[in-house]
């Protein structure tokens, strides 16, 4: 099938590379050679060997390209050719950043190009099939993992969270020019920051083209996974210290008023203890957490009435489990095993309050 190729003269092309080899020369040729009319190259601090491959480019019309000194990492070359894009080439609709090894087929860049302005506001991933034989087995098991911790932890849904091409509207270069990252991890800091943004975007099929050598060489399933899944341990740290406030106020305010209070002191220091505590937990889990920017008195109504609903339904459910377990066993259970049922809910209502704070009491304007 023809593909329509508009994208040719309102799109630029951007390739950061760091000592280039013939892979990269046959890239930007097949680039050219297509009539791409704007290719922003950046070599990430090559030595004098490479050169050669970035001179015979500053000789093309439609090359521009850009040095870093020394080695700054993909995050910042991604980033300067966003700025440089959004500054000298204003006209324009859009970037799609490809990688220089030949993993990105010309016919699914242009594809991608053309998807994105098909979409208007919306960034174009372009995702590989993992079912393919030629995927390493590494890649595959790296890409689920770090795919389920997005859903998990982000409520993001993507099937390929390592691509490197992706067709962005000129709308969100700036912006994207300050997300966090200077190396490897910068693909996935924009990912989320896509979302916290409320940025959407659309998966495009590609081909899957894979060089094992250069892939094992800067992919690190764990230390991606860890740098997705480190938010959800932010926020257990997060739960954990309010509730060793809420214990450590409640075993305070008893000893010190219990005798005075009489029988409403249990009361009271409960009431006391878990206002404190669930003040501390908010404030936390909006600034250290979620890293939210949405209205503090919107998020606070937002988070009590949530933390209301989610005393009720704790309660409710385990008097409950008790009164089930009990009448099973034909006596009142111990205290132990109740012990036991509150902390099942109490967890099980943990993972359900993760993703509503995330989504709800956290979210921040479109």
């Amino acid at each position: 099938m023809e593909l329509n190729k508009s994208c040719l003269e309102s799109v630029a092309v951007v390739l950061p590379s760091l000592n280039p080899d013939h892979r990269f020369a046959a890239v930007a040729a097949g680039l050219i050679e297509a009539g791409f009319r704007h290719i922003v190259v950046v070599d990430d601090g090559s030595d004098e060997e490479h050169k050669r491959y970035f001179d015979e480019l500053r000789g093309k019309d439609v090359c521009h390209v850009l040095v870093h000194e020394v080695n700054m990492g993909k995050g910042r070359a991604l980033k300067d050719a966003f700025a440089y894009v959004h500054e000298k080439m204003p006209e324009l609709k859009g970037v799609v950043t490809i990688d220089g090894d030949g993993q990105h087929l010309l016919g699914d860049i242009i594809a991608c190009g053309e998807r994105m302005l098909r979409e208007g506001d919306k960034v174009v991933m372009g995702c590989r099939d993992f079912s393919h034989p030629d995927v390493p087995p590494r890649s595959v098991a790296g890409n689920r993992i770090t795919a389920a911790m997005f859903r998990l932890c982000y409520g993001i849904r993507i099937t390929d969270t390592q691509t490197g091409l992706r067709a962005i509207p000129a709308e969100y270069l700036e912006r994207f020019s300050l997300i966090e990252g200077e190396r490897f991890e910068y693909e996935t800091n924009m990912l989320l920051q896509m979302k916290r943004m409320g940025i959407a975007f659309v998966e495009q099929p590609i081909e899957t083209v894979y060089d094992k050598e250069e892939y094992s060489s800067h992919y690190n399933a764990l230390k991606d996974s860890w740098r997705i899944f480190k938010v959800m341990v932010k926020f257990l740290l997060s739960s954990g210290a309010a509730f060793l406030i809420d214990t450590a106020v409640f075993y305070i305010l008893m000893k010190l008023f219990g005798e005075k209070w009489g029988t409403f002191a249990p009361s009271i220091s409960l009431v006391i203890a878990r206002v404190l505590s669930s003040f501390v937990n908010f404030n936390m889990n909006k600034s250290l957490v979620f890293k939210s920017k949405a209205s503090y008195k919107r998020a606070m109504l937002r988070y009590y009435i949530l933390c209301a609903i989610q005393l009720a339904v704790n309660a409710a459910l385990t008097n409950g489990l008790v009164a089930l377990a009990g009448k099973a066993a034909g006596h009142a259970i111990s205290a132990g095993l109740a012990t036991l049922i509150q902390i099942a809910v109490m967890t099980v209502l943990f993972f359900i309050s993760y993703p509503i704070q995330r989504e709800w009491v956290f979210a921040e304007k479109k």
